[in-house]
């Protein structure tokens, strides 16, 4: 065991296309996509499961069936392929990443960082 979850190399487009069919449809999508990571890293629950994704959702009082209905459609995924995308051009290497400005911070044990960048950046960014 390599300390990753069990599930960490299954796919990511199922519970990715959740979060961008919540953003879609106007929602917040910040409980579910913490809730999401720690189930993953805590709990080494299996995000590409179903029932699982509904679990989770309810758990934070999401509504699971618009997501799910449309976590996969051509339209959401061509907006995951695209980030996916620029994931790769921006040097991400892994998740939970967050991005201020110009700088990358890898993991959650960086949040006080990412504080701290929000409210003075570390180096100008291109994509800013």
């Amino acid at each position: 065991m390599d300390g990753r979850p069990t599930f960490h190399d299954n796919d990511t487009a199922p519970p990715n296309g959740m979060l961008i069919a919540g953003l879609q449809q106007g929602l917040n999508m910040d409980k579910l996509a913490h809730a999401m990571l720690q189930a993953h890293w805590r709990d080494d629950a299996d995000l590409t499961d179903r029932d699982t994704q509904v679990k989770i959702a309810n758990g934070i009082g999401v509504a699971p069936k618009p997501l799910l209905d449309a976590a996969l459609t051509d339209e959401v995924q061509v907006i995951y392929n695209a980030n996916t995308e620029e994931a790769i051009e921006r040097s991400v290497f892994g998740s939970p990443a967050y991005f201020v400005g110009g700088d990358l911070f890898y993991g959650q044990d960086r949040l006080e960082m990412v504080e701290r960048a929000l409210r003075q950046p570390y180096a100008p960014s291109k994509y800013a």
